[in-house]
């Protein structure tokens, strides 16, 4: 009876698109990935639940409701394609708050696996409606890898409000392959462009060396990492690029090369989030790795074949996704390409491909009077050299991780520094909330600078003798101080 059925699909259609009952099957890997993506979606919207005012509100650094306005100016009905967002219908502060609130539902939902394609596909829905307004804060791959595992996992996931194990509905071949796809991209796209950037660290594997200090927000065990030996970190510069240009390929292999392929990667992805804070981008990779694991390491019983129907949807939407990354790695100015890039569902990867030489920090300092300057406090960043470095991932403070990247380049790159002094000198609190504290409570400032300095971690000794993990240097202004004239206006000079 099940050939005939079969039969009446076109093979190619049943083979790859409908619920695969072969062997080996994959639920107990699905129902983990499932549960870590709700883990790592509730991660994002509950960082939003701190920020998302401060950065994108009405009286934020940069106001989503502005943006849109200029997007629509400038493209007109293009625009809605441009920035696909929720908040074309209202960037108010309360719909930034309800939109956190309901990716946070779905998470929740997610997590509990709770009609989990409905779930996933609603903060999905939110999380891109942010993405598309935020601008500045939301430059990071690890966005766009969230968004494609999102829209693919949408067809992976089992129908139904409690699904379970998903027995009744095993994922089809194309969905698993895609997600292992994006997996395989992320380690050997980074690989690669290691390789083509013609970086001399990764090259003579110095790359490791400096690495744990000059990353994003750098944590205590990467302190105490960075102090072992040049040899220790040549060797783990070597293993990355074996892992990512050779290892990874394991995943197109038969399962004892998956498995290898698993207890290789595993441990590299743990290293990386205890020794640095990259969001929830080395915990997705981490959980996508379980899907190289089938079933039969979990002792699940064969599932009963029964009939099953093709997911027309996943045949457009996957293979739509497989051919555009695939150009869109050598060929990414292709229109069709270009295409699908406001979703970021179809992207491009490489991690690290041009190592950062040194670590410079951006602080913000205010005065009441215009001689003594206070600085603004940051809640993670490294800023009082005694304080000792956290471990905050899957949390991901974008401002503060922002600020980084604008040290990068200079400040007429940046142009968000100058909005972060105005909304400073106007003490406003959605912005404040940003930093640990408020120095100008009472009364704002009369004027905001930002200064540049260069950070270095210490030695052991140091450490022993000054209890400073951080030692730092003054480099000068970073950008123009911002300053209130006696009528209220403000204005921007040395």
């Amino acid at each position: 009876m099940f050939e005939e059925i079969a039969k009446q699909q076109p093979p190619l259609l049943q083979r790859w698109f409908a619920p695969d009952f072969s062997q080996p099957s994959y639920l107990r890997a699905r129902w983990i990935w499932l549960r870590a993506l709700g883990g790592i979606f509730f991660s994002a919207f509950y960082s939003l639940y701190f920020q998302i005012h401060g950065l994108i509100g009405p009286n934020g650094i940069l106001p989503a409701a502005s943006y849109l306005d200029a997007v629509r100016s400038a493209l007109g009905g293009k625009g809605y394609w441009y920035a696909p967002t929720l908040l074309w219908l209202s960037a108010s502060d309360r719909a930034l708050s309800a939109l956190v609130w309901i990716g946070l539902a779905a998470s929740t939902a997610l997590i509990l696996n709770l009609w989990p394609r409905v779930s996933i596909a609603v903060a999905g829905v939110c999380f891109l409606s942010f993405i598309s307004a935020a601008q500045d804060f939301a430059s990071y791959q690890s966005d766009g890898m969230l968004l494609e595992a999102a829209l693919i996992s949408t067809f992976f996931a089992p129908r139904g409000i409690r699904p379970g194990l998903g027995a009744d509905q095993p994922p089809s071949r194309a969905s698993l392959f895609m997600l292992r796809w994006e997996w395989f991209r992320i380690y050997f796209e980074s690989g690669l462009v290691k390789i083509l950037s013609g970086e001399p660290q990764w090259r003579n594997l110095t790359a490791m060396d400096k690495y744990y200090e000059n990353g994003p927000l750098p944590s205590w065990i990467g302190w105490h990492v960075q102090q072992w030996p040049h040899g220790f970190h040549a060797a783990t510069a070597a293993t990355t690029l074996i892992v990512e240009l050779f290892i990874a390929w394991l995943v197109f292999f038969p399962r004892g090369a998956r498995r290898i392929c698993f207890l290789i990667t595993t441990p590299l992805q743990i290293g990386i989030i205890l020794t640095g804070n990259y969001a929830f981008l080395n915990y997705l990779v981490l959980f996508e790795g379980f899907l190289l694991l089938d079933d039969e390491l979990f002792r699940l019983p064969s599932l009963d074949p029964r009939p099953s129907s093709p997911s027309y949807a996943s045949a457009i939407v996957l293979p739509l996704i497989f051919i555009t990354t695939v150009f869109g790695f050598f060929m990414p100015g292709l229109p069709f390409v270009r295409l699908l890039e406001p979703f970021r569902v179809a992207n491009n990867y490489g991690l690290f491909a041009v190592m950062t030489r040194a670590r410079y920090e951006i602080e913000f300092q205010g005065t009441a009077d215009g001689k003594t300057w206070i600085a603004y406090p940051f809640r993670y960043k490294p800023q009082d050299v005694r304080k000792r470095p956290g471990l905050y991932a899957p949390y991901q403070p974008r401002f503060e991780w922002n600020l980084w990247f604008a040290m990068l380049g200079s400040w007429t790159e940046n142009r968000w520094v100058l909005n972060t002094e105005v909304r400073l000198l106007e003490n406003q609190p959605s912005v404040l909330r940003l930093f640990a504290s408020n120095p100008f409570a009472n009364k704002p400032p009369i004027a905001v600078r930002a200064l540049e300095w260069q950070y270095w971690f210490t030695s052991r000794d140091e450490r022993q003798k000054t209890g400073a993990w951080w030692r730092r240097e003054l480099i000068g202004p970073y950008a123009p101080e911002a300053h209130r004239t006696p009528e209220g206006t403000i204005t921007f000079g040395e």
